[in-house]
């Protein structure tokens, strides 16, 4: 165990975690469920989520994207282990859902409230500004709760419990022989592993982004970056190049934590690896939805390109969530600190390290 104390998140805290995750998920459900309502068939809702734009009527707009479901899994999937998750586990859980949460919705604040948005359905668009808004303080109350929520590590005074006041002799066992290392981080190969798939798919990632900035010059790359009605999509997703800049943001730092062996490095792995899966299978299947995988040879050199990144990005973060879910380094700290004493229990023997019994026990022992 490191040198470093160790601390775990409340009871109180987990809870708090566990609704905030929750009711992210549910304000992303009502708007999945307000697109099916407004399609003429369910498929356009999918095939919208694949990038194709399918008009959903008249004076309206579709308002989730293909980030919406996995945001709705992830929260849900943090919320369960808030509660019966290992301690090791859930503040990386909490801080994963609350970073992508932040930088993804984000940028609604301000693309909600364009004037150029004002022809829509009466109060649709405060609507989503409104929910964007909510999910971002969702988002802010997870950070504090795993800043906040914090408890010194208990597992001394939980070693003691059970032990009886006629024991002498209470010790410990040394740390060293507990595993190194925080609990619940990477091992060393999984943690490599790791450190290559999302440093190069946020790389690719990143290198598109410099490209379509040096081609398309700061002035039109910025309504991609900020918003405009140019490049205006569905209701919650973001600029296009935001989302892009925040995908590999987010596996970059998801790489350095894992290369860093932290012990939050596993859950923001497998955020990361499970946005950038999504983004890149998607474009995928909408390309071979259109055909062009099937003319893939013929394809000018910059399409080929493209789909063989997004490719690499959607088996790279496929295999980092694969990767990430392996179990970490094991909390032994409950066994490695229990208390041993003799005198608990009849005929117990001397621990080792234990000093010598004496002959009588102290006076009111």
């Amino acid at each position: 165990m490191s040198t470093r104390q160790r601390k775990d998140l409340s009871d109180g805290a987990r809870g708090i975690g566990a609704l905030a995750c929750l009711l992210l998920a549910l304000l992303s459900v009502g708007w999945i469920i307000r697109d099916l309502g407004i399609a003429q068939q369910p498929a356009d809702v999918w095939w919208t989520w694949l990038g194709e734009a399918r008009r959903p009527g008249e004076f309206t707009a579709w308002a989730t994207s293909a980030l919406d479901p996995l945001l709705v899994l992830g929260a849900l999937t943090a919320a369960v282990t808030a509660l019966r998750a290992a301690s090791s586990v859930v503040s990386g859980a909490l801080l994963a859902v609350g970073a992508a949460t932040l930088l993804l919705r984000l940028p609604l604040l301000w693309v909600l409230g364009a004037s150029w948005l004002q022809g829509l359905e009466s109060g649709l668009t405060g609507r989503a500004r409104l929910t964007a808004g909510t999910q971002i303080a969702l988002a802010a109350v997870l950070v504090v709760v795993v800043a906040a929520g914090r408890r010194p590590d208990g597992s001394a005074q939980r070693g003691l419990r059970g032990v009886a006041r006629t024991a002498y002799g209470v010790v410990h066992r040394p740390p060293s022989q507990a595993s190194g290392g925080m609990p619940g981080r990477p091992r060393k190969g999984p943690a490599v592993a790791l450190g290559v798939l999302l440093a190069t798919s946020g790389l690719a990632v990143a290198a598109w982004e410099a490209h379509w900035l040096l081609r398309l010059g700061w002035d039109t790359y910025r309504k991609g970056l900020l918003g405009d009605a140019s490049v205006f999509r569905v209701l919650l997703q973001p600029p296009v190049h935001w989302q892009a800049a925040a995908l590999a943001l987010l596996a970059l730092t998801g790489a350095a934590a894992a290369v860093r062996r932290a012990s939050w490095a596993r859950p923001a792995a497998m955020a990361a690896g499970a946005l950038l899966f999504a983004q890149a299978a998607a474009a995928l299947a909408f390309a071979g939805a259109t055909g062009q995988l099937d003319r893939f040879p013929v394809l000018p050199g910059q399409a080929q390109l493209e789909l063989g990144t997004a490719l690499w990005v959607a088996a790279a973060g496929l295999a980092a969530v694969v990767v990430a879910a392996r179990p970490g380094v094991p909390d032994e700290s409950r066994d490695a600190v229990a208390a041993v004493a003799y005198g608990a229990s009849p005929g117990a023997e001397r621990p080792p390290h234990a000093p010598p019994p004496p002959s009588t026990l102290p006076p009111g022992w």
